[in-house]
């Protein structure tokens, strides 16, 4: 065969991830004509489009190397001869991590590779270079900094000159007064001087939605804290919305439960250091996955896992809370992470199935998730050690996912799961809270719900066990097997009974359409008492009412856009788009 063809099937590749890269910047540089213009609902289907690029490329490409590659596609020896070409070709790139990844998707959709093959498979870029997320070099990434020593009013002038959309400001002496206020305020609470500072900003803007955020820092004598400055474009023009410096602030708006953002970085690597740096312990998978990047940020959790079980001893066991009808949930405790596996039947009353569930998570991944719904990435094909899994949970995989994992030697293999961040399920931690606490976190449930209806998202399954807390306790969902649109249901009042023995009856005396949602039933499933239950009625009683889900599904059957801030704001501001 000779070196030809595995040369020209590595430069092919390489232009595939070429040509793939190109139209993800492509879809990406939209999102500042979306913001200028106003036209939310289409960046909405932008963001769509752009997910679902990687996926149509690979396959397209892999449907291309069949052609080039006849009899030779399924020949391990072909494979590594193309592997080393093509690392010779990415051996320069800025982001060659993402070129090895993009061969890796290619590779184990030819052989159906269970667990790793590094004979035809990348290993972590990093891990064979000796890289690391070390801070950014000078230079790495293209930044607006404001010069050394000057006033900080003069400074914020600067940076907010230097984005793309100044001259749509509503009011740019405003805008510079209003974040220059407000980082006085910060640096005057934390008892900094604001005397010689340094600002800067990375010049890609961040887009998400409806807005638009300037990323950096601000720096001192001896301290350093992020900056992101917000905007928002209602229909005066764009506004200074928000100022945020603080890791509370800013990793919540980096999260699992968050869209991902569009900015054209020319190279990722450095941006990811750079927000490593700007949020330090964050993890860099979800750096990865939250600027776009999903699978590379599925790649870097995948490494990432399998170095720590290299290094700890505990068993993977299930995690806390109720055992579900439709995944077994499991978790390892000294990670942040949980594992969800489909069973192969699901107990009444569910009547769901299996493929219906896959779309679900589907739709989340697509979906705004507005801050409220866990971003769980999808894993094929996992080999692990069966003596990591408690009996009991290996027992209850075998038996009850018995299509998905399955025993092969000293390894259990698990052919589909989804991984996602741990949090602790509300139930529990309402359980274990204190009176506050357990206020507080129900008035974030009903928000929470608040939320995902105005992203046009109803839970379906409302009880606490479905909802988490994150570490910054914020409440978000994480049961997906029976969500469904809000313009997909009918809210109906709950009819009156019409004598004493409709009144008893354990089952509805009346019609029930399979679409029919009673919200005045919510309260009496959710099992709040006392406290927590006037709580709930005091801050979100209207949510029991099927005027407020009627209202809002036709505010969604008009397009009209309803927007979740995903910040809080230190002021009132009239800022709606």
């Amino acid at each position: 065969m000779g070196q030809e063809l595995p040369r020209r099937t590595a430069a092919e590749i390489f232009g595939a991830f070429e040509d793939y890269n190109h139209a993800f910047r492509a879809l990406t540089r939209r999102a500042e004509r979306r913001f200028v213009e106003r036209e939310w609902q289409l960046g909405q289907r932008d963001a769509v489009e752009r997910i679902e690029l990687y996926d149509r490329r690979v396959e397209k490409c892999l449907a291309d190397l069949v052609g080039r590659l006849g009899r030779h596609i399924a020949e391990e020896s072909t494979w590594r001869e193309i592997k080393a070409e093509f690392a010779s070709l990415i051996a320069t790139c800025p982001d060659r991590k993402f070129d090895a990844t993009f061969f890796n998707s290619l590779t184990r959709k030819v052989f159906k590779t269970v667990g790793m093959n590094r004979d035809v498979e990348f290993a972590s870029v990093a891990d064979e270079e000796g890289e690391s997320h070390a801070a950014p070099q000078p230079g790495d990434l293209p930044v607006c900094a404001a010069r050394h020593g000057i006033p900080l009013l003069a400074a914020v002038e600067h940076l907010l000159s230097g984005a793309p959309w100044a001259r749509h400001y509503a009011d740019s002496s405003a805008a510079a007064h209003f974040v220059a206020d407000e980082i006085a305020a910060v640096l005057s609470a934390r008892l900094l001087n604001p005397k010689d500072l340094k600002l800067e900003v990375l010049q890609p803007v961040f887009y998400r939605a409806t807005r638009a955020f300037l990323v950096g820092k601000v720096a001192g004598d001896g301290w350093t804290l992020p900056l992101i400055i917000a905007f928002a474009h209602p229909d005066s023009g764009i506004v200074a919305d928000a100022v945020m410096m603080s890791e509370y602030e800013v990793r919540p708006l980096f999260g699992f439960s968050r869209s991902y953002f569009h900015a054209d970085l020319p190279a990722v690597e450095p941006a990811v250091r750079y927000l490593s740096a700007i949020m330090p312990g964050k993890p860099v998978d979800e750096i990865y996955t939250v600027l776009g990047r999903a699978k590379q940020g599925k790649t870097e959790r995948y490494r990432s896992l399998f170095r720590h079980l290299a290094r700890s001893t505990d068993s993977f066991v299930h995690a806390e809370g109720i055992r579900g009808m439709v995944m077994i949930v499991f978790t390892l405790y000294s990670s942040e992470l949980v594992f969800k596996v489909i069973r192969d039947r699901f107990a009444e009353p569910k009547t769901t199935s299996r493929e219906e569930v896959m779309e679900k998570y589907q739709f989340v991944f697509q979906h705004d998730r507005v801050g409220r719904l866990v971003d769980a990435q999808e894993f094929r094909q996992l080999r692990f050690p069966k003596t990591r899994f408690a009996p009991e949970l290996l027992e209850e995989l075998l038996m009850s996912s018995s299509a998905t994992c399955r025993l092969d030697g000293n390894d259990l293999i698990i052919s589909h799961l989804y991984m996602e961040r741990r949090m602790k399920p509300l139930d529990v931690f309402i359980r274990e809270a204190s009176p506050d606490a357990a206020r507080r976190v129900i008035r974030d449930y009903g928000q929470a719900i608040r939320d995902l209806a105005l992203s046009n998202v109803f839970p379906g399954d409302l009880l606490l066990k479905n909802f988490g807390v994150s570490r910054h306790g914020r409440v978000v969902f994480y049961d997906y097997d029976e969500l469904c649109l809000v313009t997909e249901c009918t809210f109906r009042d709950l009819p009156t009974a019409r004598d004493d023995e409709d009144e008893m009856r354990a089952e509805p005396w009346f019609f029930v359409g399979t679409t029919d949602v009673f919200p005045e039933q919510f309260l009496e499933f959710l099992g709040l008492r006392g406290d927590l239950r006037e709580e709930f009625l005091r801050q979100h009683g209207d949510l029991l009412t099927a005027d407020y889900w009627r209202s809002l599904k036709a505010c969604h059957l008009a397009e009209r856009h309803l927007e979740v801030v995903p910040y809080t704001r230190r002021r009132a501001v009239d800022s709606s788009p």
